[in-house]
């Protein structure tokens, strides 16, 4: 029998343990899931967008790996940190560990003013929003969300999502599992403004067409486009593609169309009287303005917090990248949201390459010192850097469980335990396996009923923990 661990119950996790069971050339395997939280699906579950429920319902696929029989999900178990186990320790119980850990950290601006109260990353909002239990259910409710206007620094979906998330409208959101107090906060909000700015152009934006058109179908809402911003990206007066140049890719098309029509028709939505926008509306509900070319250069403070940010004006180089033109541009704003990418954070007890964030590998084999670690893999974001969609993920665990069959001969002439559970609870730990899962879920279904709402997201750890150890309901 091939023992082998996987930590992290993510997409590439889960992915991974699903690679392993429908391969034919170790008939025997048996996979256990790690996880630190005591829920499954990681970024599915908290990171996905509450109003985005097809994208959601990932986790009924995710669902039936983690309830194969040769598949044990054990979470609440932290692996690397000060509480939890070391890899050189984990390395004991299994014939072969993957680490699926993801990368967990936003990206700084590095700007002045950038650790000033109102500015945060997207991360920790979106966190908010979906329940982590490491943020707090209060921790937006007190006074960021009292801001008139919100700046979000980034042009990828992440940035799309929490815009969309501060525009619409707390009613709609009561149909999904976001908790009590953010929504309690989100119905409060006094955001009226956002704005969704990038220092580059239209034709160089992250964001799919689908999220992008999600913006103009909010009710009470508008977009606005600057025609003058969009007319700088040279994509954007030729749409077919630059003389000389490779075509451009169809998504990009697509973007630049749904941005064209905005500015023609100054917006969609509310109407309201505002330049550029479609007059005939006395209340023009909350507006959100995609602007471009903007590369921001110091957060501003008033009263101790922040008051706005101030941009420098860019414009393309001729070369695939942007220049400063020298002008600069103060945009107002309360709250400011930090969506500029994720970066992968060093596990102790596993070699980490600070640069690209991502621990070195040769085909997903651990490389320490240059050489492949036996029994050590990663998959996902911690192995190739924060690229892709979920999907992406898929290929890269089968690359990474194709080296580990390949060393399967080798590895189980190791020794692994043969309950590495009863292990775990030896060295302290307090498990908490599927049926756990299962009496979370219960205990939300129960909270949302009583609220008349759908289930309802536990959003912290005494809560989720004391619903797990009710196990039979």
């Amino acid at each position: 029998m091939l023992s082998v661990a996987v930590v992290g119950s993510g997409p590439s996790g889960v992915y991974t343990a699903q690679a392993l069971l429908q391969q034919s050339l170790v008939p025997d395997v048996r996979v256990q899931v790690l996880d630190r939280l005591p829920t499954p699906y990681g970024l599915v579950r908290y990171g996905v967008a509450p109003d985005h429920e097809k994208i959601k319902s990932l986790q009924n696929s995710l669902r039936a790996v983690l309830e194969d029989e040769r598949v044990t999900f054990v979470g609440n178990v932290g692996v690397g940190g000060a509480d939890g186990v070391s890899p050189a320790r984990l390395a004991e119980l299994y014939h072969a560990v993957v680490y699926c850990v993801g990368a967990s950290a936003d990206r700084a601006l590095a700007v002045p003013g950038e650790g000033l109260p109102g500015s945060y990353s997207a991360t920790r909002f979106v966190s908010w929003y979906s329940a982590h239990p490491d943020i707090g259910a209060d921790s937006f409710a007190r006074d960021a969300l009292a801001a008139r206007s919100a700046v979000v620094i980034g042009v990828g979906n992440v940035a799309v999502d929490v815009a969309r998330i501060l525009a619409r409208g707390a009613g709609e959101l009561r149909r999904t599992d976001v908790p009590r107090a953010a929504l309690r906060a989100l119905e409060e909000s006094r955001v009226r403004e956002v704005h969704i700015v990038g220092r580059r152009g239209p034709s160089q934006a992250r964001f799919t067409t689908k999220e992008l058109r999600e913006l103009g179908a909010l009710p009470g809402a508008r977009v606005v486009v600057d025609p003058t911003e969009l007319a700088l990206d040279p994509a954007y007066a030729a749409p077919d593609g630059l003389p000389g140049a490779l075509p451009l890719p169809a998504v990009v098309r697509r973007n630049l169309e749904v941005l064209r029509g905005w500015s023609v028709g100054g917006g969609v939505g509310a109407a309201g009287d505002m330049p550029g926008g479609a007059p005939g509306s006395a209340d023009a509900g909350r507006r959100i303005r995609l602007r471009f070319f903007l590369r921001p250069v110091e957060l501003l403070e008033r009263g101790g917090r922040v008051a706005g940010v101030r941009f420098a004006r860019t414009a393309p180089d001729g070369a695939g990248g942007v220049r400063d033109t020298g002008r600069y541009e103060d945009v107002e704003a309360q709250l400011v949201l930090r969506a500029v990418g994720y970066r992968g954070v060093e596990l102790p007890g596993l070699p980490f390459d600070p640069v690209r964030g991502t621990v070195p590998h040769a085909a997903g084999r651990v490389l320490r010192g240059g050489v492949p670690s036996p029994g050590e893999y990663v998959a996902g974001w911690i192995k190739r850097g924060p690229t892709g969609v979920i999907g992406s993920n898929r290929s890269c665990a089968k690359e990474t469980v194709a080296s580990l069959l390949a060393d399967a001969a080798a590895l189980t002439r190791r020794t692994a335990a043969d309950d590495p559970l009863a292990v775990l609870r030896e060295w302290g730990l307090r498990p908490v396996e599927w049926a756990g899962w299962l009496s979370i879920e219960r205990a939300e279904a129960e909270l949302g009923r009583s609220l008349g709402r759908g289930p309802v997201k536990i959003p912290d750890w005494a809560g989720l923990l004391a619903a797990a150890r009710d196990e039979n309901g």
